[in-house]
């Protein structure tokens, strides 16, 4: 009787331990199968199609996340997902969301820095301890920079009159600076495309530096080849705008618009939102010239 009573509990925590493991391997099975589904995601053309299919996908993987908190695959797929979702469908509609959003897509992103022990000590002090918590990252931490750092900058980029937003450009750009000293070739030159749009949002007089931003831009081009269409988009949006060339503003727009849409068949889906944001600054070139 003893012996048996004694059995019971290391059944239960045998029962346990390959129950938690069961869940472990039907998660990270999950996180495999993702990979395959944000390739699909990208390649679609369907804004719409796409729209729905992010929303469902991005609370499915927020509850596997949960069942494994330290995932960097998911941590990844959350950060990009969130990314691509807002900037899609709702900064244009409603800044607040946006803003809210962008911080989810940060916030995922730095779960996964954060498990370096030299970034997670530099976290939250200055910028130079920041700094050096960049400096401890490796360069296979770039692909969680660079998407903790697009999410980062784009909240500061479109709460630009509430100067706290703007404090932590800086570190952004710190962040960023790592992504483009490690491979300014990832996302199709994204490290460049970043600093191209905020030195051309930023006026002169606020310490803007539109030749830099025209440097930037064209360095971004000359990686991704004129396919990634929100180059363009970016370029005509702030650089153009700040110069105020209107000639180089339809020019770049009316070549996003004028792309073939398979022009980059792994990147349809961004291409495509590309071409509905230049549609959307054609119509209000007069609110800019």
């Amino acid at each position: 009787m003893a012996a048996a009573f004694l059995k019971k509990p290391t059944l239960i925590l045998a029962a346990v331990f390959f129950s938690g493991c069961i869940q472990t391997i039907a998660i990270q099975t999950m996180a495999g199968i993702m990979d395959h589904g944000f390739e699909a995601f990208n390649e679609e053309s369907d804004t719409e199609l796409a729209r729905e299919a992010l929303g469902a996908n991005l609370k499915l993987i927020e509850a596997l996340i949960k069942g494994d908190p330290e995932n960097k695959k998911l941590l990844m797929f959350a950060a990009q997902g969130y990314n691509a979702y807002t900037l899609a469908f709702v900064e244009d509609d409603s800044v607040v969301r946006a803003r809210l959003l962008y911080l989810r897509a940060r916030d995922y992103a730095m779960r996964i820095l954060v498990q370096n022990e030299g970034f997670r000590s530099g976290m939250n002090g200055d910028l130079e301890t920041f700094s050096k918590g960049v400096g401890s990252l490796s360069q296979g931490d770039a692909p969680a920079a660079f998407w903790a750092a697009f999410a980062w900058g784009s909240y500061a980029n479109i709460t630009r009159t509430d100067p706290e937003a703007l404090v932590d450009l800086p570190k952004v750009e710190a962040l960023m600076d790592f992504v483009r000293r490690m491979d300014s070739t990832y996302y199709h030159g994204g490290a460049l495309l970043f600093f191209g749009t905020i030195e051309g949002s930023m006026p002169p007089a606020l310490g803007g530096k539109p030749g830099k931003a025209k440097d930037y831009f064209e360095r971004c081009l000359a990686i991704n080849k004129g396919k990634f269409l929100m180059t363009q988009v970016f370029y005509a949006k702030t650089y153009a705008v700040q110069v105020q060339d209107q000639e180089l503003y339809e020019s770049l727009l009316n070549k996003v618009i004028e792309a073939p849409g398979d022009i980059l068949p792994n990147a349809k889906f961004p291409n495509a939102v590309a071409k509905q944001k230049a549609r959307r600054l054609l119509s209000r070139m007069n609110e800019y010239f």
